[in-house]
């Protein structure tokens, strides 16, 4: 008879910052990273069945995003994303069998932390967004450069961003899942999203990553530059761990004809697997199929 496991709420501190998050099971770690606009719930299909293989499996509200604590030092760039799913390892007890999976932000940092701390992750699985490799033909595309809009309207330094974004019941976010997922209704959990991101500072916050992106490159010098680093510099390696990369055939968000073979771009053994008639979204809106493709993956 299989059992069910129930997922619980919890709180750590790692990288000095106070994590909410969720967790089901015990044994191996699989932490599950999410990514924008998102939550941690985003992954309540996946914890119970990592948990019923026999996984730790955790997923934290991502920095800044409630009811995670909004860093005191404003730093959002990736290193910093991949610097917390180091010590979220650390703290959560995880050994060299724990396995990583992301989806969107939570992909990107996924990567960055499999190839920063190569000793702590025994296999990659990674959703929505491919390798940084892929960035400059993703760059050069017209129609990819018209769906990356949002992109350049977080990055403004002029701020309009949260104003744009919060007006209207955050109807900004209904659309942009719309957009990337069509077809798909999100209800209850695009609910969940918006309460998350409902005071100023926590979406101020999840728009601060792409602000940090679009700094990348650049130093100015502060503690938070200098302390992440190493983490950024890892950022643009590839990761060693055998990665199972999972796209939407209608995602709306990155072209699948533009993701195609991003396979070779990553360790060998990798694999690239496009879920047919789901959008940006897949292990929401094929949860059955995506979790059959994680646990596979991740228990072979």
């Amino acid at each position: 008879m299989a059992v069910s496991f129930a997922v619980r709420s919890a709180t750590v501190r790692a990288n000095d910052l106070e994590f909410g998050l969720l967790e089901a099971g015990s044994g191996p770690l699989a932490l599950c990273l999410h990514g924008f606009p998102d939550t941690a719930y985003t992954w309540r299909h996946v914890l119970p069945a990592l948990a019923g293989a026999g996984f730790h499996a955790v997923a934290p509200f991502m920095r800044g995003y409630a009811p995670t604590a909004v860093p005191a030092d404003g730093a959002y760039q990736l290193g910093a994303l991949v610097a917390d799913a180091v010590a979220l390892h650390e703290v959560l007890g995880g050994s060299g069998d724990a396995v990583l999976i992301g989806h969107d932000w939570g992909a990107e940092a996924a990567y960055g932390a499999a190839a920063h701390a190569p000793d702590r992750w025994r296999r990659l699985v990674t959703l929505a967004v491919p390798p940084a490799a892929l960035d400059p033909v993703l760059f050069s595309d017209y129609e990819q450069l018209k769906r990356f809009f949002y992109l350049f309207l977080f990055r403004d330094p002029l701020g309009f961003a949260e104003a744009v974004v919060a007006s209207d019941g955050m109807l900004f976010l209904d659309k942009l899942w719309r957009d990337w997922s069509p077809g798909y209704q999100p209800g209850g959990h695009l609910a969940q999203v918006k309460e998350c991101l409902r005071e100023p500072a926590n979406l101020a916050a999840a728009i601060g990553y792409y602000r940090a992106a679009g700094a990348t490159g650049t130093s100015d010098g502060s503690p938070a530059s200098v302390r992440y680093a190493g983490e950024e510099q890892a950022a643009g390696r590839q990761a060693p761990q055998p990665t199972l990369y999972l796209h939407g055939s209608a995602d709306g968000c990155i072209g699948v004809e533009l993701a195609r073979g991003a396979e070779r771009l990553l360790a060998p053994s990798s694999r690239m697997v496009v879920i047919d008639d789901v959008g940006h979204f897949p292990h929401l809106e094929k949860p059955g199929e995506v979790n059959d493709h994680i646990l596979a993956w991740v228990t072979s």
